[in-house]
């Protein structure tokens, strides 16, 4: 398991897959309901953000690119073991510097799933060959594709604090394009800065009538706004009597619902995960078969208690 210092607020906890610190059972989340199935396509990206929680750049290629029989190997398993999967997700790295990403997407969608890909819609996505692809991919699919846009902040600076001096305006050329293309657009904002909530919707909510682009600000699945990922900061460790506390089902968990299949560099074929925010982790690679990926998941990861059953609440002290 990754150590998590001794300078960490959670120096102690997370240490054992079954109990907490205190001795305590740990929780933890069996796949009662799996409606989507994650593929990483790499994490090779062009640009280095300041703050990914995956660490992807145009140098880290700790998890290398997936290629499209691949998918369809994972695809043939969702269908053998009877996973009633409801959505392909496509994330990186930028998914777009994958030379197959289009050709994964299109066998997705032709087994009949809704697809969604989480770009910074840059230069990769800009390509000529990609446009193109994407435009036959809308005209063949139509709304059951979804390109997920990472715009951090409503405004250029605050965006281009964390992207890079330019970014900003390089994503809107983007944006404008899928607008004028088609393709159904959803948004990914980061709560870096001090707006409230309703600060940050209203913000987005100008900038889309400002460009006529066709996403919800008030809806989260349009316009998704992701706090600060700091394994640092102290949270408590989740029991199973949580759930009663909390009065939460295990079952509202990410790890209930998903899966995402990695290839890391190296390895002779792709491993699934439990959960897209621990790549690296290695308590959380399940095995290499949707199969294997079955078994219940132990909440023995910060990001388990912060991002996934807390919500800003809390059980213990």
């Amino acid at each position: 398991m990754k150590d998590l210092g001794e300078n960490s607020g959670n120096s102690g906890k997370f240490q054992d897959p079954l109990v907490t610190a205190d001795g305590a059972p740990r929780a933890s989340v069996a796949l009662s309901h799996a409606e989507t199935l994650w593929f990483n396509t790499g994490t090779l990206c062009n640009i280095t953000c300041a703050n990914c929680y995956i660490d992807s750049s145009p140098t880290n290629d700790s998890l290398v690119y997936l290629s499209a029989d691949e998918v369809s190997d994972y695809l043939d398993q969702i269908e053998a073991r009877d996973w009633p999967i409801r959505e392909i997700g496509f994330t990186g790295g930028e998914p777009f510097m994958n030379p197959a990403m289009i050709e994964m997407a299109r066998r997705s969608l032709k087994r009949g799933y809704e697809v969604l890909i989480l770009t910074n819609a840059m230069q990769p996505m800009m390509r000529p060959r990609v446009r193109a692809g994407l435009a036959d991919l809308q005209k063949d699919f139509g709304n059951r594709l979804t390109l997920r846009v990472s715009l951090d902040h409503f405004e250029r600076a605050h965006h281009d604090e964390e992207r890079g001096a330019g970014s900003y305006d390089k994503t809107l050329e983007g944006m404008m394009w899928l607008r004028d293309a088609g393709i159904r657009m959803a948004v990914a904002g980061r709560t870096l800065w001090s707006d409230d909530e309703a600060q940050t919707r209203r913000g987005f909510a100008e900038l889309f009538v400002r460009h006529s682009l066709d996403i919800d600000p008030e809806n989260p699945a349009e316009t998704v706004l992701f706090p600060e990922m700091d394994e640092a900061v102290p949270v408590p460790e989740i029991t199973t009597a949580c759930w009663g506390i909390l009065k939460k089902s295990p079952d509202s968990v990410m790890c209930a619902s998903s899966r995402m299949v990695v290839k890391r560099r190296g390895a002779a074929r792709p491993a699934v995960l439990a959960c897209t925010l621990l790549p690296y982790d290695a308590q959380f690679e399940l095995g290499t078969t949707l199969a294997e990926a079955e078994r219940d998941v132990y909440l023995n990861h910060p990001h388990c208690a912060k991002f996934c059953v807390l919500g800003g609440a809390s059980c213990s002290g």
